[in-house]
């Protein structure tokens, strides 16, 4: 063979498009589990929109609004320190149960996983069990072909739209998007969004598959930094599975020289990346565990054992079980501390958090006003949010000196969500000041609610003391 052949040879291997994959669907206890998941996490996706709470949609995005609403509580740019602690409790919770369990994330919860197994439920409704679909994708084209590829992706096509809908309903009031939706009255945004993010599920979930697990994700390239010895990892037991080989049920195999393993490739079929287990860890398995569901099933059908596949660790495989995995380890109680300290704080602030702010400015055109009586005037704008769900009436205040005049409107009402920008005069007596910049503070309470109390400091400036 020229080199030339070969380089060919090389160049078509590499371009080479994969073969698709035909996961058989399992039944088992992980199976069911997993099942339970995806129906509950679905199930909060596409009900949580339509929840009311008093009246208005319980969990909503209000972009032009600039507020999130969630449950009678309305989070505004103001608080953003909360959004932020819970992205850090996610990554840390991410990387302490990745420690522990591996990547039951990826097999469980993750929303390629989630929408994925949607989809291959409506295909194999749609075109049947595993090997009618391999068959079925081999022969010709033909009426009961087109029909079923049809029905398929026209149900595909229907459920990535609602999918769609739904992410845009967190956003904006999905029954008022649905109205619009129907009289095709969509703002443009609302339009690419809700096309975007349906043409994503249907890209995603539909053609790409364990491509995206395989080539886009990069939670897989980076896990094997989270692993170590005592991370859950799924496992084919070598030393009881080989040599492998088919045999009849009642055999004496062992006299054969074989292990447990028939060699049946159930567990190949199963697998939702397409990966033998039987050759060791790899970064495709997403521990799913269908697998291990698939294995003990042949196995209580052979009458041997379960567990040939299993839920293990390195130290416990290894050690053949003398050795046990160590939970409360360096790098778990690192994370456990850091997730804790994490969560205690989000919730301490959350249950300490006033829904009101005040923002006081000065007016730097003029430094200070002195009066005949001797007076020190300043004046400020007082800008005040009001962040509860309901009109409240507050009261302003100013601190700071013995003798201080707020000249101004001092109470008023201000509707939820709105900003009340108000111009204040404060004086003070000039002998009272001893220096130039001196520092006051501004104080505003709600009516009748001793807990609704928000402050911000302030600089009164006088003259130049001699």
């Amino acid at each position: 063979m020229t080199n030339k052949e070969t380089n060919d040879i090389s160049y078509r291997d590499l371009y080479v498009s994969p073969d698709k994959i035909y996961p058989r669907q399992v039944n088992g206890h992980f199976a069911r589990l997993r099942i339970l998941t995806v129906l509950l996490l679905l199930g909060c996706y596409y009900v949580t929109p339509w929840l009311l709470w008093n009246g208005d949609q319980a969990v909503l995005f209000d972009l032009p609004a600039r507020q999130f609403r969630y449950f009678g509580v309305t989070f505004w740019p103001q608080d953003f320190i909360y959004l932020t602690l819970l992205l850090i409790i996610a990554a840390v919770g991410l990387f302490l149960f990745t420690t522990i369990a591996g990547r039951l994330w990826c097999g469980y919860a993750c929303p390629q996983t989630v929408w994925t197994e949607t989809f291959l439920w409506i295909e194999e409704f749609v075109e049947g069990n595993r090997n009618k679909r391999i068959k079925m994708d081999k022969g010709p084209w033909n009426f009961n072909k087109l029909t079923r590829k049809s029905t398929k992706h026209f149900l595909w096509v229907s459920y990535a739209l609602f999918t769609g809908y739904t992410f845009v309903g967190y956003f904006s009031p999905i029954r008022e998007l649905g109205l619009n939706l129907l009289q095709f009255n969509l703002g443009p945004w609302e339009w690419f969004w809700v096309l975007f993010y349906s043409l994503a599920t249907y890209g995603n979930a539909g053609w790409l598959r364990e491509q995206v697990c395989l080539h886009m994700c990069p939670y897989a390239r980076f896990q094997s930094s989270m692993f170590d010895k005592d991370t859950l990892i799924i496992s084919y037991d070598d030393n009881r599975g080989e040599s492998r080989g088919k045999r009849k049920k009642n055999s004496d195999y062992q006299l054969k020289g074989l292990g447990d393993c028939i060699d049946c490739n159930q567990c190949v079929h199963v697998c939702p990346t397409g990966i033998d287990i039987r050759d060791g860890l790899q970064y495709e398995c997403i521990a799913c565990a269908a697998c291990i569901d698939v294995c003990d099933n042949v196995m209580e059908k052979m009458g041997y054992d379960k567990g040939l596949i299993k839920y293990t660790t390195e130290v416990e495989e290894k050690t053949l079980g003398n050795e046990k995995t160590l939970f409360f380890r360096p790098r778990t109680i690192i994370y456990t501390s850091i997730f804790l300290v994490v969560v205690v704080a989000f919730f301490y602030l959350i249950s300490n958090r006033i829904p009101l702010d005040i923002n006081v400015l000065r007016d730097r055109n003029n430094l200070y006003t002195e009066s005949f009586s001797g007076e020190i005037e300043n004046t400020y704008t007082v800008k005040i949010l009001n962040m509860s769900q309901k009109k409240q009436t507050y009261v302003l205040r100013v601190e700071g000196f013995n003798t201080i005049k707020l000249e101004g409107e001092s109470e008023f009402e201000i509707e939820s969500g709105e900003i009340l920008m108000l111009p204040v005069r404060i004086k003070i007596p000039g002998e009272q000041l001893t220096r130039r910049s001196n520092d006051i503070q501004f104080t505003i309470q709600a009516s009748g609610e001793e807990a609704y109390k928000a402050a911000s400091a302030a600089k009164f400036l006088g003259p130049k003391k001699k």
